[in-house]
């Protein structure tokens, strides 16, 4: 999966230098103009619960942006990170992911 941030070093830069933009469920770091094509990466906390609740969230904001990618024109490094809810539904997520998206001008 090309896609994918991985490496340590890459999630500090888009924490440390990177521009944030919010929504009631997601939050979105980005950094734009790096070299590569877009990589995308996940951050949940172990205040969302367990191993089994995290893995969840996971799936359901992968569910949420990898359709979204081929759309994706800049170049960018990119970090999803929930808020903390008492439930999560898909619906809402991919909902903030889109809208988080185009108000950041990726789509």
């Amino acid at each position: 999966m090309e896609h994918r941030l991985k490496r340590q070093r890459d999630f500090d830069l888009v924490f440390k230098k990177g521009k944030r933009a919010f929504t009631g469920a997601v939050a979105m770091y980005y950094v734009d103009n790096v070299k590569s094509a877009v990589k995308i990466g996940i951050s949940v906390s172990k205040k969302h619960g367990s191993a089994v609740q995290r893995n969840r969230i996971k799936r359901l904001l992968r569910a949420a942006y990898i359709p979204l990618i081929p759309q994706i024109t800049k170049n960018a490094y990119i970090v999803f990170v929930p808020r903390v809810r008492e439930s999560y539904e898909f619906s809402e997520i991919a909902k903030s992911v889109g809208f988080l998206l185009k108000k950041e001008n990726f789509l």
